[in-house]
């Protein structure tokens, strides 16, 4: 039975059974090697796997051939900024609420990005900074009237 390795590019993943790999949620761009391979190669690529990705067709990979650029760029690309550990921070000091909307936003962007969903993981790395952005201001906001109410507290003492 053949074991199959993936990686996301930094760090290798495996050995899986096919029915492992499927859950796996590879994309046809997501490189793929077993033992026999010569190289990485795209999990669209090869006719066994093309049962974990539906009805659509390969990525026409040939069609690019003439231009490496293109294929480095296709292969060699990094997820964007998840913002998770900036969310979690905001959450615990600065403001709940929108801390943790920074945080669930924050979690889907490596999942879409390694899934294929470029665009998704993008829009998911925005709303997480936005939301990280918006609860460190309020927190910094309410952290400094709270001070002058202190000190406005003080004042009145003397």
């Amino acid at each position: 039975m053949k074991e199959y390795y993936y990686t996301d590019g930094t760090d290798r993943f495996g050995p899986f059974t096919l029915d492992e790999l499927r859950a796996k949620n590879i994309s046809r761009t997501t490189q793929v090697w077993y033992q026999g391979l010569d190289d990485w190669t795209p999990a669209g690529n090869l006719p066994e796997l093309n049962q974990l990705f539906g009805q659509a067709p390969p990525l026409p990979v040939e069609q690019f051939s003439s231009n490496p650029a293109v294929l480095d760029s296709m292969y060699n690309q990094r997820p964007p900024k998840t913002w998770l550990i900036e969310s979690i921070l905001v959450t615990l000091f600065c403001c709940l609420p929108f801390g943790i909307a920074g945080i669930v936003n924050a979690a889907k962007v490596e999942s879409r990005f390694h899934s294929g969903d470029i665009r998704g993981a993008n829009q998911a790395a925005a709303e997480a900074k936005k939301w990280t952005m918006l609860s460190f201001w309020i927190g910094l906001v309410v952290g400094v009237l709270y001070l002058i109410v202190m000190l406005a507290g003080l004042a009145s003492e003397f």
